[in-house]
C-alpha cells in the first residue's frame, strides 16, 4: 500500500503538468476539447491524491512502522482514531491532506461547471492545478509521507503523537481549518481566470459565492474549535493567547470576512471591482502565508511543525510567486476595472460597508504586525522581541468596538443615500436600548470592568436591538399583508432571503461571542497549596481538597486529584454541593511529555477551572484556580454563528416570479 501511495503521488504530479499544459493551450486557442482534457486531468489528480491518502491511512491503521512518518507520529498504544488523526499531526501528512483538499475543490469546480463558464474553465483548471502541483511536489521531493526507515533502524513501535493533539477536538479542528484554507483557492482561481479572460463582471464571484461562504464558515468553525481545544487541553484557563499560529488562521478569516461584505457592493452597485479582486487575492495569499508560518519555523508555537530553513525558503517563494502572478494580472486589467458608479453619500449602506472594510484591514494590520514583530526585530537587530496580548487586546479591541458600531448601523441605512429623518427614525430605539444597557452596567459595577467591557455591553445591546427591529418589521409586514402567523413569517423570511436574515443570525452570534469575551474583565485566579482536608474559596465557590490518587493508565502516569466543589458556605459549613472535580497531572511515558488536564465546572453564568500543577510527597496538592464569568456565552455565540452560516448556505427554493402575490422577503418592510 505504501508503494501504491508513492506512485500515486508521482502520477498526480505528472497529471498536474499535463493538465496545466492543456489548460493553457485551451485558454489561448479557445479549444473546447483541450478544456475537457484539463478538466479530466483535475479529476484524475483527485483520484491519484485519494489513493495516496488511503495508502497513508492504511499504514497508520496497520502500524506500518517501516514508514518514517508512521514511526514518528503513531504508536501501538494509541487508539485507532488517534492513529488515523496522526495523518494531519505531522508535516508530510498535513501537506498531503492540503493537496488532497485542493484536488477535491478543483473536482467540484469541474463537475459544477460542465456546461457553464466555458471561457473561464481552462484558466480555473490551470490555477487550481498549479497550486495542487506545488503541494504534490513537496510531498514527492521535500517532506515524504512514504519515506522508508532503513531496515537496520526499524523499531517495533513508534514515537507516538504529541499528547496535546490526542484530544477529540483535534480530530476535527485541523481538518476544518484546512477545508477553509483550501476552499478559498476556488474563488481565487475564478478571479484569476476572470482577469486573464477579461470576463470582469459578476460571473466569477456569483459562481463561487456559496463555496466562498462554505470555506469561510468552515474556517470560522475551525478557529472556534481551536479555542475550545486550547481551553480544555493547554491548561492555562484561557482560549485565545494571540499565539502566532492562532493568528495565522485569523488573518485570512479577517480578509475573507471583508471580502464577503465588500462583494455585496459590487453586486448591488457595480462598485469596488478592483478592491474585491485585491481582497480575494489577499485572502488566499494569507491562507498560504499562514501555512508557511506554521511549517517553516519562522515563529515559535506549540502548533508549529518543523524548523527547516530550506523548506521555509521554498514555501515563501511559492507564496510570493503566486501573489505576484495574481497581482500582474490585476494590474494589467486595471483600466477595465473602473466602476461607472461612484459613492453618492456618506449616509449610505455602501459607505458603511466601505468603513467596515477599512476597519477589518486595520485589525488585519494590527494582527500581522504583532505576529511578525519578533521576525522583524530579529532581522533588524538580532534579538527577538514579542508584542504580547496587551498589544493585541488594546488595538484590536478598540477596532472591534468600532466594527460593532457599523454592524448595527449598516442594516439600517439605505443604499445610495439615506435621509437624516429616516436615520433618526431607524436608530432612536436601538440607540436608546444600547445607552440604557451601558448605563445599567455602570450603575451595577461602576467603572471597574473597564471601558472595553462597558462599551461591548452597550454596543452589543444596540446591535441586537437593530437585528430584532429588522426581524420585527419584516415579520409584522408579512403578518399584515399575508395573514401569516409569526412563526410562519419567520421561517419564510429565513427560507426566502437566507443571505440577509441568516446574516443577521451570524451578526447576533458575533455579538454574543464578544459579550462572552467581555466577561474576562471579571476573571479571578489564585494559586493554592492544599493538604487533604483543606479548603479554599474563590468568588462564591468553596473547594475542599479530598485526596490524590495515582493514574493506572497504560501509556501515561501521574496523579488525579479529587476536589469537592460547593457554592457558598463559610468556615463552619461547606455550602451547597455542586460536583467533585478531578484535575489530572500526567506524564506520557513514550513521549516523555508532561500535561495538565483541567477540571471544569460550567454553568451559563461562569466556569470554575481547576488545574493540578503538582502533588507533593506529603500528599498536598498545588492547584491553580480560575473563575471565568460569561465564558460560556462565547461558546454559545460561536454555535449561534455557525447556525447562521448553515441558514445562509442551506439550499433554498427559487424566488417568486414577478407578478406573484407573495412579496420577496424584506421587500415588504415599510420605509
Amino acid at each position: 500500500m505504501a508503494d501504491l501511495g508513492l506512485y500515486a503521488l508521482r502520477l498526480g504530479l505528472f497529471l498536474c503538468a499535463l493538465g496545466m499544459g492543456a489548460g493553457i493551450f485551451a485558454g489561448v486557442s479557445h479549444r473546447e476539447d483541450w478544456t475537457r482534457v484539463a478538466e479530466r486531468s483535475v479529476l484524475l489528480v483527485f483520484a491519484a491524491a485519494s489513493a495516496a491518502m488511503l495508502a497513508l491511512f492504511w499504514a497508520l491503521a496497520t502500524n506500518d512502522f517501516s514508514l518514517s512518518y508512521v514511526a514518528a507520529h503513531s504508536a501501538r498504544t494509541m487508539p485507532l482514531h488517534y492513529r488515523l488523526g496522526a495523518l494531519w499531526g505531522g508535516q508530510a501528512g498535513s501537506l498531503l491532506l492540503w493537496g488532497w483538499m485542493l484536488t477535491a475543490y478543483g473536482s467540484v469546480a469541474v463537475i459544477f461547471n460542465r456546461t457553464q463558464n466555458r471561457k473561464l474553465m481552462p484558466w480555473v483548471c490551470v490555477a487550481m492545478l498549479a497550486n495542487i502541483a506545488f503541494f504534490l511536489w513537496l510531498v514527492n521531493f521535500e517532506t515524504l509521507p512514504f519515506e522508508r526507515v532503513p531496515h537496520t533502524n526499524r523499531l517495533s513501535d513508534g514515537n507516538g503523537l504529541n499528547p496535546l493533539l490526542q484530544h477529540p477536538v483535534m480530530m476535527i479542528h485541523p481538518v476544518l481549518l484546512y477545508t477553509g484554507f483550501t476552499g478559498f483557492a476556488l474563488p481565487f482561481s475564478f478571479a484569476f481566470a476572470a482577469m486573464v479572460t477579461g470576463e470582469l463582471g459578476t460571473t466569477w464571484f456569483r459562481t463561487t459565492r456559496r463555496w466562498t461562504l462554505f470555506a469561510w464558515s468552515v474556517l470560522s468553525a475551525g478557529i472556534m474549535l481551536g479555542g475550545r481545544w486550547a481551553y480544555e487541553v493547554l491548561g492555562w484557563g484561557g482560549y485565545w493567547a494571540w499565539d502566532p499560529v492562532e493568528n495565522a488562521s485569523l488573518m485570512p478569516w479577517i480578509a475573507g470576512t471583508a471580502y464577503i461584505h465588500s462583494v455585496m457592493i459590487q453586486e448591488k452597485r457595480d462598485m469596488l471591482k478592483t478592491w474585491n479582486l485585491v481582497l480575494i487575492g489577499m485572502t488566499y495569499g494569507l491562507c498560504l502565508f499562514g501555512t508557511f508560518l506554521t511549517r517553516s519555523g519562522v515563529v515559535q508555537s506549540v502548533h508549529a511543525f518543523t524548523n527547516s530553513d530550506s523548506f521555509g525558503r521554498i514555501f515563501l517563494s511559492y507564496v510570493v510567486i503566486t501573489l505576484a502572478v495574481f497581482s500582474v494580472a490585476l494590474i494589467y486589467r486595471l483600466p477595465q476595472l473602473r466602476s461607472p458608479n461612484k459613492l453618492e453619500s456618506v449616509l449610505s449602506r455602501e459607505a458603511s460597508f466601505i468603513i467596515n472594510n477599512w476597519l477589518f484591514m486595520a485589525i488585519l494590520f494590527v494582527v500581522f504586525v504583532g505576529t511578525m514583530f519578533p521576525v522583524f526585530t530579529e532581522t533588524l537587530g538580532g534579538v527577538r522581541r514579542i508584542l504580547g496580548p496587551p498589544y493585541f487586546n488594546t488595538f484590536a479591541g478598540i477596532l472591534a468596538l468600532l466594527l460593532m458600531v457599523f454592524t448595527g448601523v449598516g442594516p439600517l441605512i439605505a443604499w445610495r443615500k439615506a435621509s437624516v429623518a429616516s436615520l433618526k427614525r431607524q436608530f432612536v430605539i436601538p440607540a436608546s436600548i444600547g445607552a440604557v444597557v451601558a448605563i445599567a452596567v455602570i450603575v451595577i459595577f461602576g467603572f471597574s470592568p473597564g471601558y472595553w467591557a462597558i462599551s461591548a455591553w452597550g454596543l452589543g445591546a444596540f446591535v441586537l436591538a437593530t437585528i430584532s427591529q429588522e426581524y420585527g418589521r419584516a415579520i409584522g409586514a408579512r403578518m399584515r399583508r399575508l395573514n401569516e402567523s409569526a412563526p410562519t413569517a419567520l421561517l419564510t423570511l429565513l427560507r426566502r432571503n437566507q443571505r440577509r436574515y441568516g446574516g443577521y443570525i451570524v451578526h447576533a452570534g458575533v455579538v454574543i461571542l464578544l459579550l462572552g469575551v467581555s466577561g474576562a474583565a471579571f476573571n479571578e485566579e489564585k494559586l493554592e497549596n492544599l493538604r487533604p482536608g483543606d479548603s479554599t474559596t474563590i468568588n462564591d465557590f468553596r473547594l475542599h481538597y479530598l485526596t490524590a490518587d495515582a493514574i493506572p493508565a497504560q501509556h501515561y502516569g501521574g496523579a488525579k486529584a479529587r476536589v469537592a466543589l460547593y457554592r457558598g458556605g463559610d468556615d463552619d459549613r461547606m455550602g451547597t454541593p455542586l460536583a467533585v472535580m478531578t484535575p489530572e497531572k500526567r506524564l506520557y511515558w513514550l513521549e516523555q511529555q508532561p500535561n495538565s488536564i483541567p477540571a471544569i465546572y460550567s454553568s451559563w453564568r461562569e466556569d470554575l477551572y481547576v488545574i493540578l500543577t503538582a502533588v507533593e510527597p506529603d500528599g498536598s496538592g498545588t492547584f491553580k484556580i480560575y473563575h471565568n464569568p460569561l465564558v460560556n456565552w462565547g461558546w454559545a455565540g460561536g454555535m449561534l454563528f455557525v447556525f447562521g452560516c448553515v441558514v445562509v448556505l442551506w439550499p433554498h427554493p427559487e424566488r417568486a416570479t414577478v407578478g406573484s402575490d407573495a412579496p420577496a422577503a424584506g421587500e415588504a418592510i415599510p420605509s
